[in-house]
């Protein structure tokens, strides 16, 4: 019998609905721990089965990923997408091939390309890891001097660090927008408000219900084109009346935006999952 089988390595509170949303939609499913499995000798999960990657780590998820798809484990999301998501260069580049407005950016590997990238682009700007989440190590320089200092610091972090992924600042107004595509379809967002130029809830933004209308539905479609997956969290702004994309994220959190909207996200997602189940 096929298992719904929610792989995690820290039991956050979205995994736990998941399992509750399952139980709730009598899919069969089963929380699985892979911080200790080994991989290479016996499969954990059947050919039959459908894993749902949430580890923590974006390396942990995408390599359990790659390794039960080799062995013909369906991974929602797939390793594709969780590579696509988990980069933000990546993600950059595969939505500019897609058409899809986004913040002006710059790539560099030195901080003496970075600099000048930063000139161009016009403080001030922002420093984003390649990798990473919940709005950790962004920097916002808003001249030279302060650039500088955060190119040194980000020059002596590691080889990762030295992917200098640069963005024009975007006057947001204190709010952006997280938007779910679950399925292949958007089924609600949250608008996110804060006075901190970081508009994550998971530091501290509030969160209340934006509405869906045919504009920002089909940005979330384009979106899910250009990445594709089971379940996408998208961050959007709105500026002079068109939709950017800032970010899409392949295993975001979800607790905080289930209550402003009215939506069962956990119930959205298993369904999505259990559906891409092999036949």
């Amino acid at each position: 019998m096929a298992v719904l089988r929610i792989l995690f390595t820290r039991l956050r509170i979205e995994e736990k609905l998941l399992r509750e949303a399952a139980e709730r939609q009598q899919i069969p499913c089963e929380l699985q721990n892979v911080t200790d499995v080994f991989y290479g000798g016996r499969n954990f999960c059947a050919p039959e089965d459908v894993a749902l990657a949430r580890c923590v780590s974006h390396y942990e998820n995408e390599s359990v990923a790659s390794i039960l798809e080799s062995q013909g484990v369906r991974v929602v999301n797939s390793s594709r997408v969780a590579a696509l998501c988990g980069n933000k260069l990546q993600t950059t580049l595969a939505l500019g091939t897609a058409g899809i407005a986004q913040p002006e950016f710059r790539a560099a590997f030195t901080p003496k390309a970075a600099l000048e990238a930063s000139r161009e682009l016009g403080f001030p700007v922002v420093y984003k890891p390649i990798l990473g989440s919940w709005g950790r190590l962004l920097a916002k320089a808003n001249d030279p001097e302060a650039a500088e200092a955060v190119l040194e610091h980000k020059s002596m972090m590691g080889a990762i660090h030295n992917v200098f992924y640069i963005q024009k600042y975007v006057e947001k107004g204190g709010h952006d927008v997280r938007a779910f595509v679950a399925g292949g379809l958007p089924i609600c967002a949250i608008n996110r408000t804060s006075p901190h130029w970081i508009t994550n809830t998971a530091r501290g933004a509030s969160a209340s219900n934006m509405p869906l209308d045919d504009d920002i539905r089909g940005v979330l479609m384009k979106v899910h084109g250009a990445i594709g997956g089971e379940f996408l969290a998208v961050d959007l702004f709105r500026v002079d009346g068109r939709w950017l994309v800032n970010e899409v994220n392949d295993g975001g959190e979800f607790r905080n935006s289930i209550e402003p909207t009215g939506t069962d996200i956990p119930g959205e997602v298993v369904r999505a999952a259990w559906e891409a189940r092999p036949r």
